[in-house]
């Protein structure tokens, strides 16, 4: 139906644009030809020719193409040489016309948003390959953009801002990712971007508008009920009216980038694994970032300052606040805020010789790094954990050298992508969060045995016969299959894989940590941490029936039905002797 649409507006684009012109050319033709078939001809036998239609029609029709046949069928007189003359130089001017109009037409806006449209549409409705609606194509939209490309993964891209959408051209993106200049909370932009597509898995709205979110989140469940939608959103209005809607997921990016800053200063073993595993540059598994022990500064206390204030003394982390919007008269008793920018002076007075670090969290970029300077000449031991809030000054920000620089849309679009790709992983993440330190490193041990210093990779696979028919059948055939035994090495029995199961979905409760003696079950659904090369070997585990049963069972069955015929009279034959009390020949 979108395209039908699109393809009439387009069409009736060039016939309002195009029918002048059209016409001129048409009045110019139909007065040259019956002029032509009306003027007299040469005079023979005495009596006056003239051209019939056709030949007039002929005539005009390779004189318009400067073919230049001559002069057909006989030739011509006086006056029919006149009529040519005129009809020529008449047809020049309204080709120019109709040209130049033709001209107009491609450059006219309306007409190029159209065929874009048109274009969008047809490429989406041919997509066979699962895709994610991607609303919003700012910071936060162009890094998910990237990691769904990395993992392969294809993305339809809306945004109202048209340079961002001719940006999108020149990515060197892996897989197909067609982008539209269009309105996302439009329900009929929602579905040209394919939200009733069978192929669609997700509609992410990432604008910078809370509303428009709101409205797209709406407009997404409306069209369709069984899509999962994640969105956007730092307003606690518009949270309550999302988390109101069912399928939605909220991603406030203040409440991540908190989060992350109390894991960094009080778990920095977990700020380390969950850095490791969603691949930040420069991490090493099992070496955190050592922050000393202490009271902390924050600079700038807007929305995210007061996510930040509200997590650390939750855990008990003294915070000492800088904000020229601040009221000291407000603070509680024992706290210190200073009603100032955060320069030498304002840190002197909230004391920075003797904090632990501080975090400079102003929505300017240009502030914290200035706060940064001031801190590294007043206390140059200080621990600095920094928000950077434009990717295009990442420049900047690596020469700052600071300890721990938080972007915040990069940290809202690896969570998102988290939950794309392997959602159990941010579950695992946050139930270490609530256990101590012990499981954590644990954990970190484990991996560390298993993946090395390659960079991790995170998969899942879930126990049904699209994705597992090997282990399905045997399941159910009454065999049983425990984790161990599935991530054994078909190659070098029975060692295992280099993989690590983190966590089991069983009947929509996540079980974490599993250990190597877990029954598994069918629906199951399985998250793994390995080195890439693995992930092909288990997944022939997982659909090879005789690789399944020689890891579970050790015995290498034979394959074939002329093997397996041989094989059981051979077992025939030793269970006879047997019986009667004779040893088989070897």
């Amino acid at each position: 139906m979108t395209q039908t649409s699109d393809l009439d507006r387009v069409a009736m684009i060039v016939l309002r644009y195009m029918r002048r012109p059209l016409f001129a050319l048409l009045a110019v033709y139909s007065i040259g030809i019956i002029g032509m078939a009306l003027m007299p001809g040469q005079v023979v036998d005495g009596e006056t020719t003239y051209m019939n239609l056709f030949h007039a029609f002929y005539f005009f029709t390779y004189t318009a193409t400067t073919t230049g046949f001559g002069e057909l069928p006989n030739g011509f007189s006086d006056e029919q040489r006149l009529w040519t003359v005129f009809c020529l130089y008449t047809g020049v001017f309204a080709w120019f016309y109709a040209l130049g109009s033709l001209i107009s037409l491609l450059q006219h806006p309306h007409f190029i948003q159209a065929m874009d449209r048109f274009r969008f549409a047809r490429k989406v409705e041919g997509n066979v390959e699962p895709f994610i609606i991607l609303c919003g194509f700012g910071d936060t939209g162009s890094l998910l953009a990237r990691g769904l490309s990395d993992h392969q993964m294809r993305a339809v891209i809306l945004d109202f801002d048209p340079e961002r959408i001719k940006a999108l051209g020149v990515r060197d993106y892996t897989v197909s990712m067609p982008g539209l200049h269009a309105d996302a909370s439009a329900p009929k932009h929602l579905l040209a971007a394919g939200v009733g597509h069978d192929a669609c898995r997700a509609v992410i709205a990432l604008t910078n508008d809370d509303d428009v979110n709101l409205k797209i989140a709406v407009m997404a469940r409306h069209l369709n009920p069984r899509l999962r939608v994640i969105c956007r959103s730092t307003s606690a209005r518009h949270e309550a009216s999302l988390r109101a809607l069912d399928n939605v997921r909220v991603i406030d990016p203040f409440e991540i980038f908190a989060q992350l800053v109390y894991w960094a200063i009080a778990r920095p073993e977990l700020h380390n694994l969950n850095a490791w595993l969603v691949g930040a540059h420069g991490v090493e598994l099992g070496v955190p970032v050592t922050v000393p022990r202490g009271d902390w500064i924050l600079s700038g206390y807007g929305r995210m300052g007061h996510w930040i204030e509200r997590c650390l003394k939750a855990h008990g982390v003294g915070l000492r606040i800088i904000d020229p919007e601040v009221d000291p008269e407000m603070a509680e008793e024992g706290a210190v805020m200073v009603r100032a920018h955060a320069d030498h002076s304002a840190l002197v007075t909230a004391g920075i010789d003797d904090v632990a670090g501080i975090v400079a969290a102003t929505n300017r970029d240009a502030d914290n790094l200035s706060t940064l300077l001031s801190v590294t000449e007043l206390n140059p031991d200080a621990f600095r954990i920094v928000r950077q809030n434009s990717h295009e000054n990442q420049v900047a920000f690596d020469a700052a050298r600071a300890d721990l620089v938080l972007q915040h849309s990069l940290t809202t679009a690896r969570r998102i992508l988290k939950l794309l790709i392997s959602p159990l992983i941010q579950e695992l993440i946050e139930w270490l969060a609530q256990r101590d330190r012990a499981r954590t490193e644990e954990l970190v041990t484990r991996l560390q045995t298993a993946v090395g210093e390659e960079p991790p990779h995170l998969w899942s696979v879930r126990l049904v016969p699209d994705e597992a028919p090997a282990v399905t059948e045997y399941l159910g055939a009454g065999g049983e299959v425990v984790l161990g035994a599935l991530c054994r090495d078909a190659r070098s029995f029975p060692e295992g894989l280099p993989c690590e199961a983190l966590a089991v979905r069983r009947a929509g409760q996540p079980i974490m940590l599993p250990d190597e003696n877990f029954p598994l079950e069918v629906g199951d659904e399985l998250l793994f941490c390995s080195v890439h090369r693995v992930e092909p070997l288990l997944q022939a585990t997982l659909h090879n029936p005789y690789t399944l049963r020689y890891v579970v069972t050790g015995v290498d069955e034979p394959r074939g039905y002329v093997f397996a015929w041989l094989e059981e009279r051979l077992w025939r034959r030793r269970s006879t002797h047997d019986s009667k009390g004779h040893r088989p020949r070897p």
